[in-house]
């Protein structure tokens, strides 16, 4: 081994040593650029999420998003200047990516799924930050609290957090509460059907009407759903702001019992009634017994 490294031209070590230092040189410069591409990026990340916080006109559902892309979008550019300070033709590496994004996308035909969701979702904009909603698939519903490209994370109502990938609510049926600014309280109350209804009707119809949050357009209704083994089963339908529903919801169910018993109305204990028919077959046999 030693021979033949005596053996070689000295013009061939210094090409060598022109290659090698050339080589390295190249290799800082893509690693520098590398370095200097990804602090950039999370620098310009924050301060464009700062800058999309402060603009009260940006909905606060396109921030995370946006901070998100202008983090990828640098760090594939830092990427690209890395491979071409390496000598790789520009050409060649959008073609590498491009062949890369294809098998990556077969790949992780689920994670591409939630993207694609998360850009509808942002276009339809079907809910935005702090709606409530219901995504209709098992048990998904919560305050929506951010929506990235990838997942929207929610905080359940016993503050739970939890992250929900973007494809599920969209294949699903929304259920946005926080949409409209209104909202009708149904609430069923059962009476004996020994009372007078007509009575218990007027006391609940008085007992909506008095609620200060109750709206006067539509008016509240009270009326008879139903009648079920021995009770009336009756329904009030009153519409309130929904920053007040819940509000108002717990004070009614609460009064309703004072407000029946003032009427002379009772909550019911439900009975049934069980008939014995003898059959008269028996008889003769009893008769001819005795």
């Amino acid at each position: 081994m030693l021979n033949i490294l005596a053996e070689l031209h000295p013009s061939r070590w210094t090409f060598l040593w022109n290659a090698l230092t050339a080589f390295s040189l190249q290799l800082c410069s893509a690693v520098l650029i590398l370095v200097l591409g990804w602090w950039i990026a999370r620098r310009v990340s924050r301060w464009l999420g700062r800058t999309l916080t402060r603009q009260s006109r940006v909905d606060a559902t396109l921030r995370p998003i946006l901070c998100d892309a202008s983090l990828l979008g640098i760090r594939i550019v830092a990427i690209v200047g890395a491979l071409s300070e390496l000598g790789i033709q520009t050409a060649s590496i959008v073609a590498v990516l491009g062949a890369a994004g294809l098998a990556i996308g077969l790949a992780l035909q689920g994670t591409m799924q939630n993207i694609a969701a998360g850009i509808m979702l942002l276009l339809l904009r079907p809910f935005k930050v702090g709606d409530f909603i219901d995504g209709g698939a098992g048990n998904i519903a919560g305050t929506v609290v951010e929506v990235s490209l990838f997942t929207t994370r929610l905080t359940k109502p016993d503050g739970i957090c939890e992250y929900v990938p973007n494809s599920t609510l969209w294949t699903n049926s929304i259920r946005n509460y926080s949409r409209n600014p209104t909202r009708r309280l149904d609430l069923e109350i059962e009476v004996s059907v020994r009372d007078d209804v007509d009575r218990a009707l007027d006391a609940l119809r008085s007992l909506a009407v008095a609620d200060p949050r109750a709206l006067k357009d539509p008016a509240p209704q009270v009326m008879v759903s139903r009648f079920d083994d021995s009770t009336a089963v009756l329904n009030i339908r009153v519409w309130a702001n929904i920053d007040v529903f819940w509000d108002m919801r717990w004070n009614l169910a609460r009064q309703v019992r004072q407000a029946l018993n003032d009427a002379h109305c009772s909550l019911p204990l439900r009975t049934r009634e069980l008939h014995i028919v003898q059959s008269t077959l028996a008889s003769p046999q009893a008769s001819a017994a005795q």
